[in-house]
């Protein structure tokens, strides 16, 4: 199983970038992959919603872990195809360190995998950018 991993320095306490994750519906403002994104209740385990790519249909997506603070995982999927979206948090000097991983599961995993990844190896290292920049500007004006 191929993951894929970005992490990124952004100068903010983790409680921010907590905060700025849990404001699904505004993801599209920092995640250039992402035209829209919404939960259908709070961000909490075993809340489903639909996620819209910048480019391709939307698909549903379900909230599989949550830690406050630390951690959350959701998971997108289409029949026996599964796409992970795992994100992680961790206080370190000057801010925050953030990982983001994502990879596949499913019977189809071999045939959709590699394209998927294709384009998330090239935008994930603009996703975590522009997340930082999101992040430090909003934290400067509170």
């Amino acid at each position: 199983m191929t993951h894929i991993e970005e992490s990124i320095h952004v100068a903010v306490p983790s409680t921010v970038i907590d905060q700025v994750w849990s404001e699904v519906d505004r993801w599209h403002l920092w995640d250039p992959d992402t035209r829209q994104a919404r939960l259908n209740g709070p961000f909490a385990v075993g809340t489903r919603g639909r996620i819209v790519p910048s480019k391709g249909m939307g698909i549903p997506m379900v909230v599989t872990e949550r830690s406050a603070g630390r951690s959350f995982t959701v998971e997108g999927y289409i029949p026996l195809f599964r796409i992970h979206f795992e994100h992680t948090v961790a206080t370190v000097d000057g801010g925050s360190l953030v990982a983001h991983r994502v990879w596949f599961t499913g019977a189809l995993a071999f045939l959709f995998g590699p394209g998927v990844a294709r384009q998330v190896r090239e935008g994930l290292p603009k996703t975590m950018r522009s997340l930082k920049a999101y992040a430090e500007k909003r934290d400067a004006q509170s």
